[in-house]
């Protein structure tokens, strides 16, 4: 019988389509990965991945093999995830996927209360603001905005329920350029401007009494949505223009009076974040800690 952690690469390989993923996604190094599926292979005499520079998929033999061995090896995790219910406390690696606005915004609140509760669990956060398959790139959950949900994943919500996007910009600059005085004024006006990693930029979305009014707005700087978003706010800050951010991102420029509230009536808001993750029978212990967690949380029950 091929060993199990044998198996459980090449299922990680073929699940992230190359070493680089599976690697980052299970801990283990290229090496280790590389070199147990070339014991496999030797086990059985036959090659179970094509590899090429690009890309690494399974061969007819890997594909028979991978499609037994998946449902397999996720009822063994779950077996032996049965262990962690006869400890006082879950144990294991928690690994979530979550925009970097909500690594900012809504995990501070959570995240260390959640630890001191949980101090057996290992919490691994990647924040990007690229869309990424959860479940394909190795993690165990993630936190989406309503739209991006996936149908088959369950969803409860965590964080605020409703957030607004705000606009602000220095008293030097209203001062020298004006102050807008309807959403349209932000045209002739030098706006900050966020892109997706994709290349998408948003348009600027306003609503008021029923009126929802979208602009494609213009100006010198354009940031990366989340890794630069401090960028922007510094820039607006300095005088470089009108900064567009959520409410929360913004509060404490304009708390310290770096930053001018505008077009606040038309400041739209939306709904809030959501911990998204699949629905199997029975979650893994990190998870349900943390699933429990948010509940209890969100519901102003005490931690733990």
């Amino acid at each position: 019988m091929a060993p199990l952690e044998d198996l459980a690469a090449l299922v990680a390989v073929a699940r992230h389509g190359g070493f680089r993923i599976a690697t980052r996604a299970t801990g283990t190094s290229a090496s280790g990965l590389s070199e147990a599926i070339r014991r496999l292979e030797a086990r059985l005499g036959v090659r179970l991945l094509h590899r090429t520079t690009r890309s690494v998929t399974p061969t007819e033999a890997g594909g028979r093999l991978l499609a037994r061995l998946r449902p397999a090896l996720e009822e063994l995790d779950q077996a032996l995830d049965v262990v962690n219910d006869l400890k006082n406390k879950p144990a294991g690696r928690l690994r979530l996927n979550v925009p970097i606005s909500a690594s900012r915004l809504v995990l501070p609140r959570i995240v260390p209360a959640f630890l001191a509760a949980y101090p057996e669990v290992e919490l691994d956060v990647v924040a990007e603001d690229r869309f990424v398959d959860v479940l394909a790139e190795g993690f165990d959950a993630g936190i989406r905005y309503g739209e991006r949900l996936e149908k088959d994943m369950v969803a409860i919500p965590i964080g605020p329920r409703t957030q607004r996007f705000a606009v602000g910009a220095s008293s030097a600059y209203l001062e020298e350029h004006g102050r807008p005085r309807h959403p349209r004024d932000l045209l002739r006006h030098a706006c900050i401007r966020g892109r997706f990693s994709s290349g998408a930029s948003p348009a600027w979305e306003f609503a008021r009494g029923g009126q929802t009014i979208e602009l494609d707005v213009k100006g010198p700087l354009v940031v990366g949505l989340g890794g630069t978003a401090d960028l922007a706010v510094d820039a607006a800050i300095a005088g470089a223009g009108v900064v567009y951010l959520f409410e929360e991102w913004l509060a404490p420029h304009f708390a310290r009076g770096e930053l001018e509230p505008v077009l606040a009536a038309w400041w739209p808001s939306f709904s809030g974040p959501f911990l998204y993750y699949a629905g199997r029978r029975q979650l893994p212990a990190p998870l349900r800690a943390f699933v429990d967690f948010v509940k209890a949380f969100g519901n102003g029950q005490p931690p733990g």
